[in-house]
């Protein structure tokens, strides 16, 4: 009896370590982190990997190793620069929660911070064959924010059909839908996208779907000297226009003596595109432009080009809007031939590459573009975009690049109204197409 007791106990002891290594928590993959910072959820990102019951990775670029016992795990990440997060969490219905210790490398004090934070695995692509998919939307919204919910899920190379409604809130049938201010579509969330990558987004249709926009008859003031603006007083009020979508052309609804018979071929295009800003900052809004995108009002923004951004939050979260019929160089009364629209957009991911700035490729051009404070701002962030795109992804040296700037930069101004001016340089395609380095179609 005694040997066959020791014997039990030999047993259990031996299968004991197995049982426990079977009942360790899986958690390698990538995770997606909302932390509370002192009442603000931000967003990072996890990425485990997992040997037994040793993990290691990185929290948001902060190296770490740790381990998991059964669901608990715990692990200290650090950066470069002295900061650390030392992390207790535990895995319950596929769901981490659990608390860091916070200390900021940025920080002269250094002092530790206890944060509390909640993790989920990102939504990856199905694998399944690209689909269309048909959205109809029922609410829009004014911010490029990260913390609205998605609309749609979609995988990269699937294509959105929708509509949006105009810079007032009026949808196609006349129907207010919005409050004023560039109500936007979506957001619609690409499942993978995660903050390194870029969002590629090809605009494949636009289509006028009213018979009717809105303008005014003003002008902004970057566009006027005192002389004009004593011209110009008491201007700035609606103007409506007549769409022939038939023929594709606008008329002036009433226009004066000295305009019957003025009309102009229209060409749609998106003046509001963006993704989602980084939530650690207030959400801007759809008048605002940035790295995210947004309120960019450029006129080649219509069926063909491909935009391209660099994706702040997981899912990238799409939003589009603002609609218009035509648009001239500057957006100069304020507001173009403001209209609802249908739309259809293919989206795609390049994956653990990140451009500092949108890009533009047209049919015939590749395009940055410089939003700030003033043209000469802009100019120069237009500038040094370009520059960043033609020495990574063409091998130009800074003196092939002045070069080309000297002999085939097109500069034209894209918008003023507002707080942003916008400046885009524009270089052709056949130009570079010969080079050694250009990439392969």
């Amino acid at each position: 009896m005694r040997g066959g007791i020791w014997g039990m106990a030999a047993a259990l002891a031996c299968t004991a370590p197995m049982t426990a290594q079977a009942q360790t928590a899986q958690v390698a993959g990538r995770w997606i982190v909302t932390v509370d910072y002192f009442g603000t959820p931000t967003i990072w990102t996890l990425d485990i990997k997992q040997d037994g019951d040793r993990i290691s990775g990185d929290l948001t670029g902060d190296i770490f190793t740790g381990t998991v016992k059964g669901s608990e795990i715990r692990f200290l990440a650090k950066d470069t620069v002295g900061g650390s997060e030392d992390v207790t969490a535990r895995l319950a219905n596929g769901r981490i929660a659990g608390e860091m210790i916070l200390i900021d490398g940025a920080e002269q004090a250094r002092t530790p911070h206890r944060l509390g934070f909640t993790a989920e695995r990102a939504p990856q692509p199905s694998g399944a064959a690209p689909r269309r998919h048909e959205f109809v939307p029922e609410r829009f919204y004014r911010q490029f924010s990260a913390l609205n919910p998605p609309v749609l899920h979609v995988n990269p190379g699937d294509t959105i059909h929708t509509t949006t409604i105009d810079a007032a809130g009026i949808d196609a049938q006349g129907v207010r839908r919005a409050a004023p201010g560039n109500p936007q579509t979506g957001p619609f969330y690409i499942d993978g996208a995660m903050p390194g990558d870029t969002l590629v987004v090809r605009i494949r249709r636009l289509r006028l779907n009213r018979d009717t926009a809105i303008s005014t008859n003003g002008m902004t003031e970057r566009g006027q000297d005192a002389r004009t603006a004593v011209q110009m007083a008491g201007l700035g009020k609606t103007v409506t226009w007549r769409l022939d979508r038939d023929k594709g052309i606008a008329t002036p609804a009433a226009p004066g003596d000295a305009l019957k018979g003025y009309w102009v071929p229209v060409r749609p295009m998106l003046g509001g595109i963006g993704v989602a800003a980084d939530p650690g900052s207030a959400a801007p809004g759809s008048g605002d432009v940035g790295r995210f995108g947004g309120n960019m009002d450029f006129n080649e923004m219509g069926e063909g080009t491909t935009v391209y951004f660099p994706v702040a939050v997981p899912g990238a979260l799409l939003y589009f809007g603002d609609g218009h019929a035509l648009q001239g160089d500057g957006e100069t009364t304020g507001d173009a031939l403001e209209t609802s629209m249908d739309v259809e957009v293919e989206v795609d991911l390049v994956r653990g590459k990140r451009a500092g700035q949108v890009r533009i490729e047209t049919p015939t051009h590749i395009v940055a573009i410089g939003l700030d404070g003033s043209l000469d701002a802009s100019f120069r962030s237009a500038s040094s975009s370009m520059f960043a795109w033609l020495a990574g992804d063409y091998g130009l040296a800074p003196a092939d690049i002045a070069q080309v700037f000297g002999t085939a930069a097109e500069y034209r101004v894209s918008a003023v109204p507002g707080r942003a001016a916008g400046i885009v340089l524009k270089i052709p395609k056949a130009r570079l197409a010969t080079l050694p380095g250009a990439p392969k179609p």
